[in-house]
């Protein structure tokens, strides 16, 4: 099967998925969930869908197993919406991706302040050691 038609199937279980979940899933644990991505075995079998969950691990958790429970509701959403010979089996995952990019985003940034708390000791030191007269006796 071509990597083409894979990458399609991918988005548009990406699509049903996140609106279904958006709009149609009641389930209360399911709750400030972005789906990210989505891929999918080359026989169509298996789609692993990617999403990035706001909250701390155990929300995380209490989502996931929320949107496991709700794999069969979403995989008939996706049977109406594809014409394929077989309905992919929806596997969900934390995707840790943004987590990530925002700790090295906070990591730069107290390296950035340091640097400058640096600079900014350094030119006290200079200005101070040049204030000061020296004496050539």
């Amino acid at each position: 099967m071509s990597s083409r038609r894979l990458l399609k199937a991918a988005e548009a279980i990406r699509e049903v998925v996140a609106n279904a979940i958006v709009t149609e899933v009641r389930d209360p644990r399911v709750r400030d969930v972005t789906v990210i991505g989505v891929e999918v075995s080359p026989d169509m079998r298996e789609a692993k869908v990617k999403v990035s969950v706001m909250g701390d691990e155990s929300q995380k958790n209490l989502s996931l197993r929320g949107l496991q429970n709700s794999a069969g509701f979403l995989q008939s959403k996706i049977a109406n919406r594809m014409d394929t010979r077989y309905t992919p089996k929806l596997r969900f995952e934390v995707d840790r991706g943004q987590e990530n990019a925002m700790t090295v985003s906070e990591i730069l940034a107290r390296i950035q302040q340091e640097k400058e708390g640096a600079t900014d000791d350094r030119d006290q030191n200079d200005s101070g050691e040049d204030a000061t007269p020296h004496s050539n006796d």
